[in-house]
C-alpha cells in the first residue's frame, strides 16, 4: 500500500449502512446456507461446556444460531446492521440481538463459544487486534472462539465493491493472530485457508 494514498477506513454505521443495502443477496435463494456450517461443526467439537454463546456480525439468515441451539447452547447475536438485526429478531423472536458496535460494546458477558465468521474483517485495521483479544478475553476457559480472516502474510487493509457496494476490509495477518492467540491464553486448535486460492482463512482457539 502507497503510504501517500491510505485506504480510507469506514466507520461502524458506514458498514452497517453498506450492509443494510445489500442485505438481499443473503435472503435470495442462491444464497449458500451451508457457508461455514462444516467450520462450526469442528469447533463446537472441542467444547464441553455448551453454555451462552455469541455471535458476532450475526447477520440475518439464523443459520449459526440454528445450529447452536441444535447444539445445546444459549446464543445472542450481535450486528451493525439495523436491517440485518430486524430481521434476525423477526426470525427467532426468543433470541436476544444486540444493536452494537462489537468493538464499542462493554457489556458482553462471558462465553463457552464465540463466532465472527466473514464480519470483524470489516473492523479498521487499528481496531482489529484489541478486538480479537477483547473477544478471546470473552471466553470461558474452556470455551472456543472461531472467526474467519483474510489470509495475508502481513498486515493489510483494502476497499474492493464485490459485494455490490464498496467495502472495507483488513487482516493483522497470520502470524500476528497466532501471536495474539497465545498472548490471550488460547491454544490455537486449528487454522486453514478453507478458500485456496482466495484469501479467505479461518482459525479454532480454545480459553485455556
Amino acid at each position: 500500500m502507497n503510504k501517500a494514498d491510505p485506504v480510507k477506513r469506514m466507520s461502524p454505521q458506514e458498514t452497517g449502512s453498506a450492509y443494510d443495502r445489500i442485505t438481499h443477496r443473503w435472503l435470495s435463494n442462491d444464497f449458500n446456507a451451508a457457508n461455514g456450517i462444516a467450520q462450526h461443526e469442528r469447533a463446537i467439537a472441542f467444547v464441553k461446556n455448551k453454555g451462552r454463546a455469541l455471535d458476532v456480525g450475526c447477520g440475518c439468515t439464523g443459520r449459526f444460531i440454528n445450529l447452536l441451539l441444535e447444539h445445546g447452547f444459549d446464543p445472542e447475536g450481535v450486528d451493525v446492521s439495523p436491517e440485518k438485526i430486524k430481521l434476525a429478531r423477526a426470525k427467532h423472536p426468543e433470541i436476544v440481538f444486540h444493536h452494537q458496535d462489537i468493538c464499542e460494546w462493554s457489556d458482553a458477558a462471558k462465553y463457552d463459544f464465540i463466532t465472527a465468521w466473514d464480519s470483524i474483517w470489516h473492523v479498521p485495521l487499528d481496531k482489529q487486534e484489541p478486538l480479537l483479544t477483547k473477544l478471546m478475553g470473552c471466553l470461558n476457559a474452556g470455551g472456543v472462539f472461531i472467526f474467519s480472516f483474510g489470509a495475508t502474510d502481513e498486515q493489510n487493509e483494502h476497499r474492493d465493491d464485490t459485494m455490490g457496494v464498496d467495502m472495507y476490509y483488513a487482516s493483522p495477518g497470520i502470524n500476528n493472530i497466532l501471536r495474539l492467540c497465545l498472548q490471550s491464553g488460547c491454544i490455537c486448535r486449528h487454522v486453514e485457508h478453507d478458500q485456496h486460492p482466495e484469501l479467505h482463512a479461518y482459525c479454532i482457539v480454545q480459553k485455556m
